[in-house]
Parts: C-alpha cells; structure tokens; sequence
C-alpha cells in the first residue's frame, strides 16, 4: 500500500514537471518572438533609408562633361563603365562580359545583353559606339581613354570591335569610361542639351530631379547587377556648395554623411573627434629622376649612394606635414600586381658612402674623387627643380642637404615652369625632381619604356616589357611585375618619393565597410546604412 503511494506521489511530480517545462518553454518561444519583433521595430525606427552627399562647385552631371571630382565620384553610382576595377584595381567585367585582342591593334568587346537604361530602353552596342565617338570629339577627362581608337565597328547589337592607331597592352584598364545612352541624346546638342540636368545611366541608382541647389537618387529597382535588391539605402541627396568650407561647416552640422577631401589641414575646418575617416592613395607621384646618360650618373652605384643618401620621411614630414605616403615604386598606390616586398634601398647614409668606397671614391678635399687613366673625377651634380612649385622647392633643400651630408656636393637650379617642362622633354638635366599623374593601369613605359624619363636603359627590362604584354596568367604577371620592382630597386634610376594623401570624413552614424580607393569611394554602398 505505501509502496502503491510513492508510485502516486511520483508520477503526478514527474507529470507537473513537464507541465511546467511546456509552460516554460512557450514563454520563452514567445518572449523570443517578441524581443524580436522588438527588434525589428527598433532597427526600422532607427535606421534611415537615405544618405546625404555633396557636390563642391557643381559643373555639370554629365560625366563626360564634368570637371568635378565629386561628380566623377558620385557618377560610379549612376553610370557604368564596359570594365570596372576593384579594391585593388584588377579589372572585373561591368558593361562588356569578356574582352580579347584581336591582333595588335584591335579589341573585341562582348556586352551584356540584359542591361536596360533608366528608362526601359535597352542597352547596345550603338551606346558604346556614341560615348567614344563624343569622348574623341571633345575636350573630357576620359578623353586619355580613347586618344589612340580610331574605328569602332557594331559588329551586332552586343559585340564591338575598336580598332586603335598602336599596340596598347593595357587598353583594357582603360575602358573604364562611363557610357551613355545614345537614343537619350538623338538629335540633341550633347554639351548644352537641358537633357544634361537629369541623365540616364544603368547604375544602382537613377537621377530623379536635379533643381535648386539639390540632386536627389534613387534606387534603380531595374539594375541589372541586382546586389541592390536589399540595399538599405534607398535615396541619395546631393547638396550643392559654392565653397569647401561651405561643405565643411554642412558636415559638422551633421547635413553630410560623407565628404571627400586632400585638404592637409583638415582638422582645422572639423576638428578631431566627432567623425570617421578612410585614408587612401590619390595620383600624385613624385620622384628623383637621374639622368641615366650623364656621364656620372650612368654609374649605377652613384645612382644607389644617392638612393640610400634621401631621407623621404623627414620630407614628407618637414614639408607636408605627414600627410602623403612615402612609395617606392610607380604601382605603388595599391595595385594588385605591385606587392611592397623590401623594394627600396631605404634611408642609410653609412650605406651610401660605403657604395661609394667600394666604387673606388676617396673622399679628399671635401670632395667625393676618383682618378682613372691620371684623370681625376669630382661628384658634383645640378638638381633641377620648378621654381613655380614652392613644396618642391623646399624638397630640393632637403635633398641637397642630405647629399652634402655624405659628401655629394649638390647645386640646385631653380627654372621657369617653362623651362622645367623643356627640360623633361629633351632629358637636359642631371637631377630632376619630378612628378606625374598616375594612371589606374599597370603601364611603366614612362619610367622604364623607351624615351623613359630618366634614359634609363635595360635589356632584361625591355624583354618583360614586352613579355607582359602577351601574358594574361596572373600568377605570372604579378612575378614579371616583381621583376621589375627588383631591378628598379638594384638600379636606382629613380628615387621614388611620395604620393598624395586622399580622405573620406564621414558621420559616426554612417555604418559599413567604407573602403575606398582612387577609382571608387562607394564600394560595398549596397551594404551601407546610416542610423537616425
């Protein structure tokens, strides 16, 4: 009887345990349910569904047409290009799906056949054709693109050939110019049509209006590409300004999201605190060119005691106030066939004149000497510089002073940009400080080609010159790039210097993988959220 007891007392525990269990679950399930759906709440109250940008001295939207960097920032968002770049600015497929030689000369261009204008129309091979035709006709900064195309053919409504006046390896990085649509501007005056305030593009965002200081985006709900489809950013307003400044005080106010800037004294017009920022390479290049022709500099181990002799970070300090990048090498803004693997002789006086001695220089008299067939030689050298550029004349002192400091006895020659420009393009000088725009391409013809800047000359050189450019293996490639960077680096007839210092500000409440680079600031936007 007791034992029948016990069995009774058990079984109705065991049965209120599950009981509770259930009833502990259920609750949980639906607290669950319901901190989830207050989540969700929370995340659609505070999350806002647009981003403001700015325009500074707005010109025109057309890209074509526009000098603007804001424009041509903000134009990836609406008009696409054949080939695209990456982070790392290796090209990817865009508008054309494939491309290929087609002899010496001649490019074949496959194009998507899925691509609808922002207006329903579709998009051919005929738009491709216009943009390049307007692109030879008028004064663009893509104009450089296609300054060697001489033909384009519509072979049919999604191929093209373009046919150019010389071998071009490395045409392909440049098609990456915006294309426009040619039926929009049928029979219209394309630089002063009004059809210019509200262009069409096959971007992941569309121009609604453009009036009254304000350009509004919205999302393309017909892109092509698709990686919109659940892109938090659903409209972009762009606010003209007249002045930086302007855009500055708009950004403290918190009336833009993100602005981009190569002001060095920025945190003078922002402050501090209060904002992020994303710092990356601009175009900018300068170097040291030696005359690889002079009778003194043709000896490589002249070129690497001055090499070793320069010591960049304290100019970089001294006269820019850190705000660029020390580089060493052409390529070397972030481009995936350049990799920075001990490629510079670096900052090492002692080195320098220990090159020198094993060279066969005493130092005598307060000169470097050498005395060959009972001629005795001096190191003396002149360092051109452009007296119209103040930041590179404080560059020349620098130099000069780290070579003296060795014994290299140094003049500057302070010229007329005239006189600069001459000097360039006749190779006439012994040292030169110099500088270019860098193109997105991996090209070196101007460092190391032909009629390079430094007449500098290599016969393994010019055979991988000429090898990468039949070479589409990438593991290959990037090998015969290293190549280069080592000889460049062992043979000094540069010294590479700097590169400008490029930065995106943008709101604390802007949330997202904000990388930028010199082709695109808005990589990953479809990821992109800002928070109320």
């Amino acid at each position: 009887m007791k034992s029948n007891y016990i069995k009774y007392i058990f079984v109705v525990f065991v049965i209120i345990l599950i009981i509770f269990a259930v009833y502990k679950i259920n609750k949980d399930n639906n607290k669950n349910e319901s901190s989830q759906n207050s989540n969700e709440k929370v995340e659609e109250k505070e999350i806002a569904k647009y981003l403001n940008l700015a325009i500074v001295n707005y010109d025109i939207i057309n890209p074509i047409l526009s000098n603007n960097s804001n424009i041509q920032d903000i134009s990836r968002l609406i008009f696409e290009p054949l080939v695209t770049m990456n982070k790392e600015y290796k090209l990817e497929p865009c508008l054309a799906t494939e491309w290929s030689m087609s002899g010496d000369t001649a490019y074949i261009i496959k194009l998507r056949n899925n691509v609808k204008w922002q207006d329903g129309s579709n998009f051919t091979a005929k738009d491709v054709q216009f943009t390049i035709d307007r692109l030879k006709e008028i004064a663009s900064i893509y104009s450089y693109n296609v300054q060697h195309v001489i033909q384009v053919d519509v072979i049919d409504d999604y191929t093209i050939r373009i046919t150019l006046d010389k071998k071009d390896a490395n045409f392909e990085y440049k098609l990456t110019f915006p294309i426009l649509s040619y039926n929009f501007y049928l029979e219209q005056d394309f630089k002063n049509t009004e059809k210019n305030n509200v262009p069409i593009g096959t971007g992941m965002y569309k121009i609604t209006s453009n009036e009254n200081g304000l350009i509004n985006l919205k999302k393309n709900q017909n892109w092509w590409n698709k990686e919109n489809k659940d892109a938090k950013i659903e409209e972009i307003k762009v606010n003209m300004y007249s002045s930086m400044g302007d855009a500055y005080n708009a950004f403290k106010k918190g009336n833009i999201d993100l602005l981009t800037t190569q002001n060095s004294e920025l945190e003078k017009y922002v402050g501090t605190i209060g904002y992020n920022k994303a710092e990356y390479k601009g175009r900018e290049y300068d170097f040291l060119a030696m005359n690889c022709t002079n009778n003194l500099l043709s000896n490589v181990n002249i070129r690497k005691a001055i090499d070793y002799s320069i010591d960049k970070e304290n100019i970089i300090t001294s006269v820019y106030n850190g705000k660029y990048y020390s580089v060493d090498f052409p390529l070397d803004f972030g481009m995936w066939l350049y990799t920075p693997e001990n490629t510079s002789l670096g900052y090492n006086p002692d080195q320098a004149k220990q090159v020198l001695v094993d060279d066969g220089w005493e130092y005598k008299k307060g000169y470097w000497q050498k005395t060959q067939n009972y001629k005795t030689t001096r190191l003396s050298l002149t360092l051109s510089v452009n007296s119209d550029n103040p930041q590179r004349m404080q560059v020349a002192q620098i130099i000069k002073n780290n070579l003296e400091d060795i014994g290299i006895k140094v003049k500057i020659s302070s010229v007329s940009n005239t006189a600069y420009k001459s000097m360039l393009e006749n190779r006439n000088y012994e040292l030169i400080i110099g500088g270019t725009n860098i193109g997105l391409s991996p090209e070196l013809d101007t460092y190391l080609g032909d009629n390079n800047i430094a007449n500098y000359t290599n016969d393994e050189v010019k055979t991988i010159l000429n090898d990468i450019a039949n070479i589409k293996d990438e593991s290959l490639l990037k090998e015969k790039y290293k190549k280069l960077a080592e000889i460049y680096k062992n043979e000094s007839p540069y010294k590479s210097l700097y590169i400008n210092k490029k930065t995106i500000i943008y709101s604390t409440k802007l949330i997202g993988d904000i990388t930028p680079n010199l082709y695109n600031i808005f990589y990953n936007i479809e990821n992109w959220y800002r928070e109320i």
